[in-house]
This record gives structure tokens, C-alpha cells and sequence, in this order.
């Protein structure tokens, strides 16, 4: 609701309760002006996040009298911790920020609500397109509204380039050139690699490279019918880790934050991540930070696909929708917010924010709209989102990764495994 509303509806609920006292709970609490009506939001990430999404919830309020907006937040793992108990006695809050991974499973287990009917009307989509808006569809309606765009990209420190013998890194630059650099950096004392901390991340690009990837269109089975994929990934990244090109497991979970991202403290060569996340690596580093297509296969294709980097999706059991749809929409399109966030859940879907930040946001996260808008017309589609229990999927295949890594198993072993574990899951 606008602020008018309320106005409107005070005058109105005092009438309706003298004539038939039986207002119900919701309009009454916005009526009374002694109480507030109270909703919950929920969000993971790094103190950066939480300073500025409490400086939003702080705006919101201001324009919003007698709204309270009760904030709960954590790290990525402890949230999803938190948030299943929640779920599972349906005490979810009224705004859970949701990822591509989870989004199908609370859609289908009936836990978050379907926001169309609130698209158009408490949600201004009027400057943002429909591909954004479809980010969140699930079996028809859209249960997560899409924060932001990101997409993989190879971040890299250019002043080492030299050092460890490479003039420049070619624009189409295959698999085999980015292993023969990584050999090149462990020689020089530097690692130009991400192990395999969040293995499904380059697994599922290095996939895309190949025209496959890790989830079938449909979310019963794998994206992919070869295991050589798997072989030949993992190979790689194994020999990388054995040789100092790429942290091990142990190492990159010793990492509190990107203050201590090997790349801004100048130890590493290069690494893949989101494109979003550049900004706050560059932020840390000591020497400038380029952006870089990831490697691509042989004939050229590349894996990139535009990533709703994260969704706000709506509890199914919510009393405040309406409220709640009301403060996705001013987390979106409201400017004053948005100066606030800079881009830091993904670029902007709207393209009146996405052209006010571009002119505003430091110089590193200008280079990512640069890239994203660069990326929009060289990817490829990226499919549904992310089939029911995709993460259990995932969490398996980073055991998996781990062993691979500690010889506690063969590659060839571990993708026979994965792919009996993971359709095993997927076909619940």
C-alpha cells in the first residue's frame, strides 16, 4: 500500500468498526495508529549487505507510518539452517530472499506464494522486461521476484600477467590455455584457480561450454548424458589443486569473507565467480582487477547465461502480501534505495535504476554493468530454474568434488556415483 492508502483506510475503518465491528485483524492493526503492522524479512550475506538493507528497511518505514519491518539475516549456510524450521512449522517470515537453487522446492512444497497477482499492480514492472520478470516462473506462476542480474566472468590481476609469462589473455581463450596458465601462475607462486569451494558453479559453465549442463529442462535427471565431462573437469581441477594453482577445499573454507580472497591479496592470478561479486573482491585488493570471458571450448562457446542473481519471494502463510509485494517493488524501482544498494544483489532489472547507478556506482562495479550488458547479447538461454532439491544434488556433488580432490576417490568412481545419487534425488 502507498502511504495514501493508509490515510484512506483509517478514515474508513473507523466507520466500518461502529457499524459492524468486524474489521478484520490486518485492517485494524494499519487503522489504530497506536500499533504497527509488523513484517518480517529475512536475507543472507556478508555485514555489507545487512548495513545498507537495514538503511532500505529504515527509508521504507519512513514512507510507509506505522509499518515495522523486522529484519533477520546470517551467512549463506546458517540461513538456509535457520530458514527450514521455519518452513517446516510455517513460520516463515513475510519476505525470504531466495536462491535459484531453492526456488522450485518451496514453490512446489507450497511455502512461498505465487506473486502474479501482485505484478502489475504493487510491483511496477513498467521498466522491467519481461525475461526478468519470467526469472522466478515456476509451472506458471512467478514465486520469486528477480533482484538482479549476474553471470560468470574471470576476474584477474593484470600486473601479474607478465611476470608469469603471458602477453595477454586471448578474447576466445579455450580450457587447455586456461590450465597451461594456471601451470604458468603455480610456477610464479601464484594460484589462478577456485578449487572446488562451490564446485557446482564452474562445473555447471564448464558444462554450458560443452552444450549441455548440469540440470536437464524438466529437473528429473542430469543436463548431460557423457560422465567424460566429469572426468575430464575434475581431472583437471584436481591436477590445478596438486600443484598450488588452485586452493584445496580446506583452505577455501578457512575464508571468513573477501577481505580474504587470495585474488585481493595478491597470492592469486585469476579465479571464476559471479560477476556481481567483483565489486566487493575489488574492494579488497591491492592491485586493479580486470574482467574476463571464463574459458570456452574449442569451437568457441561460451557458458554464459544471465543469472537471477538472487529473488525476493512472498511466505505462502503471510498476512501483509499486499505490504510485502509493496516493499519488493520500493526495494526495485525506488531510487533512493537503490543509491544505497549499488548493484549489490546483481544489476539492476529495472532500466531506469540500471541507467541512474551506472553513472554512480564505483568504477569496479561500472565494469559489471559494462560486462553484464556486454553479456546479454553473447549467452545463451539459461533453461528453468533449478528443479526441487537441486541443492541436496549439489551438496552431494561437492562431497564428491572433495573426495576427488583428497584421493579418497577416483574421477571415474565419482561420476559413476554422482549420477546414480543425483537422478536417485531428482526423481522424488
Amino acid at each position: 500500500m502507498k502511504k495514501s492508502s493508509f490515510i484512506l483506510l483509517t478514515a474508513l475503518s473507523a466507520s466500518l468498526l461502529t457499524a459492524c465491528g468486524n474489521i478484520d485483524e490486518q485492517q485494524s492493526s494499519v487503522s489504530n495508529k497506536e500499533e504497527e503492522v509488523i513484517i518480517k524479512i529475512a536475507w543472507w550475506g556478508e555485514q555489507n549487505r545487512t548495513d545498507y538493507t537495514l538503511e532500505v528497511i529504515e527509508l521504507f518505514e519512513e514512507k510507509h507510518p506505522g509499518v515495522h519491518v523486522e529484519a533477520e539475516y546470517a551467512g549463506w549456510s546458517d540461513y538456509w539452517r535457520r530458514l527450514a524450521p521455519q518452513a517446516a512449522a510455517n513460520e516463515l517470515p513475510d519476505i525470504i530472499q531466495m536462491d535459484l537453487s531453492y526456488l522450485t522446492q518451496y514453490a512446489e512444497s507450497n511455502q512461498i506464494a505465487d506473486l502474479s497477482p501482485y505484478i502489475g499492480k504493487q510491483i511496477n514492472i513498467d521498466h522491467i522486461s519481461d525475461n526478468a520478470v519470467s526469472g522466478g516462473k515456476i509451472n506458471g506462476g512467478i514465486f520469486g521476484f528477480n533482484l538482479g542480474y549476474t553471470t560468470s566472468a574471470y576476474y584477474y590481476n593484470a600486473s601479474i600477467l607478465e611476470e608469469i609469462g603471458v602477453d595477454r589473455i586471448p578474447v576466445e581463450w579455450t580450457w587447455k590455455e586456461y590450465k597451461d596458465f594456471s601451470v604458468k601462475a603455480a610456477e610464479a607462486g601464484y594460484a589462478t584457480g577456485e578449487g572446488v569451494g562451490e564446485t557446482q558453479v564452474l562445473f555447471d559453465y564448464y558444462l554450458r561450454t560443452k552444450g549441455a549442463k548440469l540440470f536437464a529442462t524438466g529437473g528429473s535427471e542430469l543436463g548431460y548424458e557423457d560422465d567424460q565431462f566429469f572426468i575430464d573437469f575434475y581431472a583437471m581441477q584436481k591436477q590445478l589443486i596438486e600443484i598450488g594453482a588452485a586452493p584445496t577445499p580446506d583452505q577455501t573454507a578457512q575464508r571468513t569473507g573477501p577481505e580474504e580472497d587470495p585474488l585481493g591479496n595478491g597470492e592469486s592470478f585469476g579465479g571464476v565467480g559471479w560477476a556481481a561479486q567483483f565489486q566487493a573482491v575489488q574492494q579488497h585488493a591491492e592491485d586493479r582487477l580486470d574482467l574476463h570471458v571464463p574459458p570456452v571450448d574449442e569451437d568457441g562457446t561460451n557458458g554464459l547465461y544471465l543469472k537471477p542473481s538472487m529473488f525476493f519471494s512472498i511466505a505462502k502463510q503471510s498476512e501483509h502480501k499486499e505490504l510485502a509485494a509493496e516493499f519488493i517493488n520500493f526495494f526495485v524501482n525506488n531510487e533512493q534505495a537503490n543509491e544505497l544498494i549499488l548493484a549489490d544483489r546483481g544489476i539492476p532489472v529495472s532500466s531506469e535504476i540500471k541507467q541512474l547507478l551506472r553513472e554512480k556506482v564505483p568504477e569496479a562495479q561500472a565494469e559489471v554493468f559494462d560486462y553484464i550488458s556486454w553479456a546479454e547479447h553473447n549467452s545463451q538461454p539459461m533453461g528453468g530454474a533449478d528443479p526441487a532439491f537441486a541443492n541436496e544434488v549439489i551438496e552431494v556433488l561437492q562431497h564428491l568434488a572433495e573426495q576427488i580432490v583428497y584421493g579418497q576417490k577416483t574421477v571415474e568412481d565419482a561420476a559413476k556415483e554422482f549420477r546414480i545419487k543425483a537422478e536417485s534425488i531428482l526423481s522424488q
